[in-house]
């Protein structure tokens, strides 16, 4: 006999069906945040992943001053580094590349960053992140160097006050420091033709 307020033992849930019920109403919040998370970040983007909302485009560069990667030759002389003064010398326009040799994505885009240095009236500086300096060197040499000067930000403070949000990053910058455009991820020859070279016409133009 069954005594009252007492569930038989063959109406009570198994311990196992018990557990997968626990760990369904754990997930489901999880699963809602991410679900709205996507959809926000649709919205955002449109169909170009690389459009994020840049507060900084419009705005001059944010002031910082990096060292020289440490070793580094360019055109014979050690790589002095580079400051956010230095974007605004020359009258001309500059490209601002976030890299490290750890990141993929960088390799891919690098015989982009080539092509673009090769142009009269625009320089490439570039700010390694994060990366060792044997490593950093040993990148540009096999790849080639396509950097006017090399910045190391070896704890990413710069990087996050130019509203950094992963390498690599693309900044193209007018002849008065200004940020006009920002890319991000890895440049390919679509991005550069839609993108990165209006860019560079339309802040040659206004400078």
């Amino acid at each position: 006999m069954t005594m009252t307020g007492e569930t038989p033992s063959s109406q009570r849930p198994e311990p196992s069906t018990q557990s997968a019920r626990r760990r369904l109403w754990a997930i489901i919040p999880v699963i809602i945040f991410l679900v709205i998370a996507a959809m926000l970040l649709v919205r955002l983007q449109g169909d170009n992943p690389s459009i994020v909302p840049s507060p900084l485009v419009g705005k001059p560069t944010p002031e910082f001053a990096l060292p020289g990667l440490a070793g580094l030759q360019i055109e014979g002389t050690p790589s002095p580094g580079f400051s956010s003064t230095d974007l605004k010398k020359g009258g001309d326009v500059t490209l601002v590349n976030v890299w490290a040799s750890w990141c993929v994505p960088c390799r891919q885009e690098h015989p982009l960053l080539m092509q673009l240095a090769a142009q009269r009236d625009l320089k490439v500086f570039g700010i390694n992140y994060k990366d060792k300096p044997e490593n950093a060197r040993r990148f540009l040499g096999v790849l080639g160097n396509p950097y006017h000067a090399v910045g190391v930000d070896p704890d990413g403070k710069t990087a996050i006050e130019l509203g950094f949000y992963g390498v690599p990053e693309t900044f193209v910058v007018n002849p008065k420091g200004v940020i006009v455009h920002k890319f991000i991820g890895p440049l390919t020859p679509e991005a550069v033709e839609k993108e990165i070279v209006p860019a560079i016409a339309a802040a040659r133009k206004a400078g």
